[in-house]
């Protein structure tokens, strides 16, 4: 029952992001309500889960992949914590990574990446042909070479949800099926625009939909390989990750687009690059294909705190293809500046201040979103993390 008081934190999406802030205010005392028609029901239900801060480390993201660190270094105690606090087991395994060249063009591109990755201090452990079938003899034997990420883990993000939302409720949290068109229908001591894409209707914060397509396959007798690989198979990158209920999770395309259709041509590269790497997939059951929208800035990295000019209003929001790895942190970020009012040094480079003009402009003037509302948009469509 929501109190006749205001709640001292309205959460506006009830995504990993926003459910994960909620249930931190909540566990500091805190009265909390989240907003959402569907909770648990947005593009994460697309998201593979994988908490790569290695794999993911990419050129020119320096600030990026240090926060990424940081929060897959937290995922061990939250996992712990949250599976506690909801009774649900998430999924999480922590077997590790394997990063893999088919060819031999593949290897030298993935090994310019390694080095890179190398030269920042993370643990990439280069491996042979014959290491990498050692660890996955269902790789094939045509892969060249590969490395191994021992603190790149994976969680089930489907189960993720359904965990934090149980672990809202008990902490007291209450969550309200109802849309928010505009923040001023919004009252509480403080707001968190945690919407995924719908967020730029809401605020004027240029977050964009950046499209992805996966699939997910069935193994009758249960996968044969145990890590997340992940790789470049005659220049088509793709990741596998598979889960103990059976489950094999294939993805992702990239694509500055906006509708969410499944195309055949992305369904076959998936495939294609999917079995090329682990011949035994072609074997698999497809059970689902879909796709999400991402919400993307202009810089891939995430939005967090304070939008200018707008005083209780924070944003969580922009977390493009990491808000898996990074719920632990930005709820944890999010959730202490809210409960002491100082910000955190980590959230420094990620505020939307960084963004100039264009993040501080209402929602009535900002540059037109490619989907105009937030209610233009499905479920699925509201933020892939």
């Amino acid at each position: 029952m929501v109190s006749e008081f205001p709640p001292d934190v309205a959460v506006v999406g009830a995504g990993p992001i926003g459910l994960a802030i909620a249930w931190r205010c909540a566990v500091r005392g805190l009265r909390v309500v989240v907003h959402d028609p569907d909770p648990g029901s947005g593009a994460v239900y697309a998201a593979a889960g994988m908490l790569a801060p290695v794999a993911e480390a990419y050129f020119g993201e320096h600030e990026l992949t240090g926060l990424l660190t940081e929060s897959a270094a937290r995922w061990p105690a939250f996992a712990a914590e949250l599976a506690a606090a909801s009774g649900t087991d998430l999924g999480y395994r922590s077997e590790g990574t394997l990063m893999v060249g088919l060819t031999t063009d593949d290897l030298a591109v993935a090994r310019r990446l390694w080095a890179y990755q190398q030269g920042l201090g993370l643990p990439v452990t280069p491996l042979r042909p014959s290491e990498l079938r050692d660890r996955e003899p269902a790789l094939s034997p045509r892969t060249r070479g590969g490395a191994y990420a021992g603190t790149d883990h994976q969680v089930d993000p489907r189960r993720l949800v359904s965990a934090l939302r149980t672990a809202t409720e008990r902490a007291g949290g209450v969550l309200v099926p109802t849309p928010v068109q505009r923040l001023t229908e919004v009252t509480a001591g403080t707001t968190v625009v945690a919407a995924g894409c719908g967020t730029a209707a809401l605020t004027g914060l240029p977050v964009r939909p950046v499209k992805g397509q996966v699939l997910r396959l069935r193994a009758p007798d249960g996968p044969g390989f145990q890590h997340v690989i992940r790789g470049f198979a005659d220049g088509e990158q793709v990741y596998l990750v598979p889960r103990q209920d059976g489950e094999v999770v294939v993805g992702a395309t990239s694509e500055e687009r906006t509708d969410t259709m499944v195309t055949s041509g992305a369904v076959l590269r998936l495939l294609r690059a999917a079995t090329d790497l682990v011949p035994e997939v072609a074997e698999y059951e497809l059970i689902e294909a879909l796709a999400g929208l991402r919400p993307g800035s202009p810089d891939n990295a995430p939005i967090l705190g304070p939008l200018p000019g707008r005083p209780g209003v924070l944003a969580a929001t922009g977390h493009h293809r990491h808000g898996i790895v990074l719920t632990p942190v930005t709820a944890d970020l999010i959730a202490d500046l809210i409960a002491t009012g100082t910000p955190d040094p980590l959230l420094a480079p990620f505020t939307p201040q960084r963004l100039g003009r264009v993040a501080s402009r209402p929602p009535d003037t900002a540059a037109p979103a490619r989907r105009s509302a937030a209610a233009a948009l499905t479920p699925q469509e509201e933020s892939w993390n």
